[in-house]
């Protein structure tokens, strides 16, 4: 007996439910489920990569991918055929599903203070933080050159979890691919590293636009960066003792369960 299919989860009800070609009658009818419509938004309207859409929607990146492809084509023939338009079915439910907990990532330097610029980083202060928002642990992530879309930095932490980045200036190329993570970005931060991922836990810090670069230089050429899935696939940590661990995302396209160890060292 098949398993009945996972619900996916909806960010917000869908406005519209049909169109018509103007003009002439339709030459037939395509029915697009929520589902697709939903993965439809998530990819090509809000932008954002295959593995942070899936995780909004409660589902594993291939199933995403297969959703996303067919709402795709069948939109495709609606548009180009002349046909109507319908949006209905499919497993969902409206918002629901548990929250995705909160991880801080601080570029930070030799002394725990946030540093001036995330692409001259190569040591990350992660901060996890419970539903009440408060920090419940902190490790470090570290790359063996400094950061940027070209060194796999930015799918690295995605993979471990981190939904926001506090840093001090960013290049708009690594503010682009971070968004398309689902990765939120506060910039202009500035003092310890603790007490910025605090600010923001607790709400108090605001985003700087001023703080915002244009060249891309420094970010290791962020304009043309992909997703970024072949670049983590097969990175490996080595902790303090010497141990590896994955850190990139695994074969299904999850990100792996966390190693209990402080200090993650990411080869580049």
């Amino acid at each position: 007996m098949p398993r009945p299919p996972v619900e996916r989860r909806l960010g917000s009800a869908i406005a519209a439910l049909g169109f018509k070609p103007s003009g002439a009658g339709s030459e037939g009818e395509v029915i697009l489920s929520l589902d697709e419509a939903e993965a439809l938004r998530l990819a090509d309207l809000e932008g954002l990569y295959q593995q942070a859409a899936a995780q909004r929607m409660g589902v594993s990146r291939q199933t995403f991918g297969r959703i996303v492809e067919s709402a795709r084509r069948k939109t495709a023939d609606a548009l180009l055929n002349g046909k109507s338009l319908r949006i209905e079915g499919g497993p969902v439910a409206i918002g629901g599903g548990p929250e995705r907990a909160r991880v801080v990532a601080v570029p930070r330097s030799d002394d725990d203070t946030v540093a001036e610029h995330f692409g001259f980083s190569s040591s990350f202060a992660l901060f996890s933080a419970d539903s009440d928002n408060n920090i419940t642990s902190e490790r470090r992530f570290d790359l063996d050159r400094p950061g940027g879309c070209g060194s796999g930095l930015i799918p690295a932490l995605a993979a471990e979890g981190v939904t926001h980045v506090v840093a001090g200036r960013i290049g708009g190329g690594a503010l682009r691919v971070l968004g398309s993570h689902g990765i939120a970005v506060f910039r202009g931060a500035s003092g310890p590293a603790r007490a910025a991922a605090e600010a923001l836990l607790g709400g108090k810090l605001v985003d700087s636009a001023a703080a915002f670069e244009q060249p891309d230089s420094a970010e290791g050429g962020c304009r043309g960066a992909g997703d970024g899935a072949d670049l983590v696939d097969d990175v490996v940590g080595v902790g303090q003792a010497g141990e590896q661990h994955l850190v990139g995302a695994g074969g299904d396209g999850h990100p792996p369960v966390e190693q209990p160890v402080h200090q993650t060292r990411v080869q580049a």
